[in-house]
């Protein structure tokens, strides 16, 4: 990774670790991935901005295999997704093949704008509901 994207990754990732996340978990209608932590086996609750189709939910991670809920994901994928307010199971996957860019256009629109702008190794994620 070159060093700019080093600089940018961390400030980007300390930014929403500390501030973002914390204050738009509390917010109702935010959509979470709840995953596993693949080290402390306690609950890690991330937000995200994604689009549920039928029993799938899809959404894209701007650091991709770098993000520490996709890791997560990687090492169990039983996962918890809140939408409109309630929790859903699901089993998560990272979906590679599938054209990040061209998902982010089907998705809600400002978060895919931030993604776009922050992201420097997009992955799509998908997860298919119980």
């Amino acid at each position: 990774m070159a060093r700019d994207q080093h600089t940018r990754h961390r400030l980007v990732t300390t930014f929403q670790r500390r501030i973002a996340n914390p204050l738009t978990r509390r917010l109702p209608g935010q959509m979470l991935i709840e995953t596993t932590g693949r080290v402390s086996g306690r609950p890690r609750r991330t937000p995200v901005g994604g689009r549920r189709i039928g029993d799938t939910f899809w959404f894209v991670s701007e650091f991709g295999h770098k993000s520490q809920y996709v890791r997560n994901i990687v090492a169990s994928p039983h996962v918890r997704v809140r939408i409109r307010g309630r929790w859903y199971h699901g089993t998560a996957r990272p979906v590679p093949e599938d054209d990040a860019r061209a998902r982010l256009r089907t998705l809600p629109l400002v978060n895919s704008t931030a993604v776009r702008a922050l992201g420097d190794e997009l992955l799509t994620i998908r997860v298919d509901l119980a």
